[in-house]
């Protein structure tokens, strides 16, 4: 399937502490950006939250607090991550209730800008139902 962008697209999945994006933290992220002209970036980061993986949460993505224990924080990542976003429209499943939100809370709490003015947000799960 041929993309036609006119800007990048990333492809990106969060895993956290739980599901309220006002209080969980990011334990994981992973991102496929997606270049106008094909080419494609692909990262994924552990992330140490600063508070205890509940077991409910170990359970459906399989990180434990011993596997983040030496991982960088979020504030420690935050500027790099903003930057690898920057000029980028966003995408993912339940990206728009969850996984968009969460990013944002965690950017604030981190005390780094973002700005997602203009940014066009594709929500596969919305894509999904329609279908």
């Amino acid at each position: 399937m041929e993309l036609k962008l006119k800007r990048p697209i990333i492809f990106f999945d969060i895993e956290s502490t739980g599901v309220d994006p006002a209080k969980d933290h990011i334990v994981e992220i992973s991102l496929i950006k997606v270049h106008p002209n094909g080419d494609e970036e692909v990262k994924t980061r552990r992330i140490n939250p600063g508070v205890h993986i509940p077991e409910a949460s170990t359970a459906i993505h399989g990180i434990t607090d011993d596997d983040v224990k030496e991982c960088p924080t979020f504030p420690q990542i935050a500027k790099s991550l903003a930057a690898f976003i920057k000029g980028a429209d966003l995408a993912g499943y339940n990206s728009n209730k969850f996984d968009i939100p969460i990013l944002v809370e965690e950017f604030m709490r981190a005390g780094v800008e973002i700005d997602l003015s203009g940014k066009k947000f594709v929500d596969v799960q919305n894509i999904f139902h329609k279908m």
